[in-house]
Formats: structure tokens, sequence, C-alpha cells
């Protein structure tokens, strides 16, 4: 999964970049207030989180935090998920 992830990050600006591992950091620190995240349709642990143009898709239970996605806006964005 950490090969997958640096790929994707890897594609992205390096501003973008930044925002993505700002963006990581809170949500593992639970310091999310003032982000637009909303829970995925028909999931109850996915959440995804926006910011500009990227797209942070994770799964939270109890004290535990899984990233599922990285990745620009885009038609595939939420499917598969």
């Amino acid at each position: 999964m950490a090969d997958k992830i640096k790929k994707i990050l890897a594609k992205l600006t390096l501003k973008e970049r930044e925002i993505v591992k700002l963006l990581i950091l809170r949500i593992k620190l639970d310091d999310i207030e003032g982000l637009n995240i909303s829970q995925l349709k028909d999931h109850t642990d996915l959440f995804r989180v926006k910011k500009g143009r990227i797209r942070i898709v994770y799964r939270k239970n109890e004290a535990k935090v899984l990233i599922v996605q990285i990745d620009r806006r885009n038609e595939k964005t939420y499917k598969d998920l």
C-alpha cells in the first residue's frame, strides 16, 4: 500500500504534495475542524476530505486511520470503493 501512495504522490505537484501531507497529518491527529469532510454514501466507515482538486478517501474505525485513496478529482475518483 505504501508503494501505491508514493506513486500517487509522485504524480502530484509539490504544492499538492504539501497539501496532502498536511491533510493526512490533521486526519491522523483528529484535528478535522474546518476541513471539508463527508462520509461516503453507503459506507459507514469511509470518509472523504477535499481541498481544491485533491481528494483523500480514508477509513476510520476506533483509533485507526487507513488512507484508501489519494487523487485529483476526476470521473473515476469515487469508483471501486
